[in-house]
């Protein structure tokens, strides 16, 4: 089957190529553009499901390169909506129609052109979407979310207040994290640097997941780490909590004698019957 990107892609590689030659290139914006709608509408994606890849998903760095080519090939130029701004003019506000059926709140939410918000997504104020992400059917981002660019979030997601999920453009073939369905991210959590989460896991209020931190899993006896080739994978089901792990007093003696210890998230359980319960609730917020 033929790829219906891939005269875009030779062209959006190209221009990147010739670096500051595309500033003020009429077919350069063209190019990114098509790119940029192309996103919105959710027929491209920066990163998507690939059964055959070792993490399930496969990145696209010429999708990267094309944002990156945007930030580029911009001007500066004051926009908004009743509000005063100053940004790139390839990457304006997004506006949206009842007809969409997406629900944003009013109260200061922003969403970046060159994201995808599907139907039935509901965002309360004041969050922010960023260039580049993916944001699937019923999921909720609650209030001081963030969806950094290029991020993956799948259907009926549930961002809690002041959640963060980090994003990533550089480098381009650096994984962005993904959230993939029925995923429940608790309030004040971070998520980043390309950690996937697999459908159905919890993550409690204040849990961080990064490349560095290991997971210790109670439950099975593992501990989950990033390497050079994969990143933190959360495995499906998990229900992860903020814990703590003593310092190696062998290796840092004033740690022990001070009682330290470093954070570390920990999976006490996997979903069953008891967490579902407890998820009832947001159906009946949306």
């Amino acid at each position: 089957m033929s790829d219906p990107f891939e005269y875009l892609r030779s062209r959006l590689e190209k221009l990147t190529a010739a670096g500051g030659d595309a500033v003020g290139d009429q077919g350069a914006f063209e190019a990114f553009l098509e790119l940029r709608l192309a996103l919105e509408a959710g027929s491209l994606r920066s990163a998507e499901p690939d059964p055959s890849a070792p993490t399930g998903w496969r990145v696209n760095p010429w999708v990267k390169q094309g944002i990156l080519l945007g930030f580029r090939i911009g001007q500066l130029q004051p926009t908004g909506y009743g509000l005063s701004f100053v940004d790139k003019d390839t990457f304006p506000a997004r506006r949206f129609s009842s007809d969409q059926g997406i629900r944003i709140v009013p109260g200061g939410s922003s969403v970046r052109a060159g994201a995808y918000i599907a139907p039935g997504v509901v965002i309360m104020p004041p969050s922010y979407v960023n260039v580049g992400a993916y944001v699937d059917e019923g999921t909720m981002i609650d209030s001081h979310a963030l969806v950094g660019s290029c991020a993956q979030i799948g259907k009926r997601v549930h961002l809690s207040a002041a959640a963060q999920v980090g994003g990533v453009l550089e480098p381009v073939n650096a994984s962005p994290v993904i959230l993939e369905d029925d995923v429940l991210i608790g309030g004040n959590c971070g998520v980043y640097e390309g950690t996937v989460v697999r459908r159905r896991a919890v993550l409690a209020a204040g849990t961080i997941l990064t490349r560095g931190t290991p997971v210790y899993d109670v439950v099975r006896g593992e501990v989950l780490r990033a390497d050079a080739d994969k990143p933190l994978i959360i495995p499906e089901g998990a229900v992860v909590v903020p814990g703590a792990r003593a310092l190696p007093p062998k290796k840092l003696k004033p740690a022990a004698q001070w009682q330290l210890s470093v954070y570390t998230p920990i999976i006490v359980k996997y979903r069953d019957e008891k967490t579902e319960l407890s998820l009832v609730l947001e159906d009946l917020l949306r």
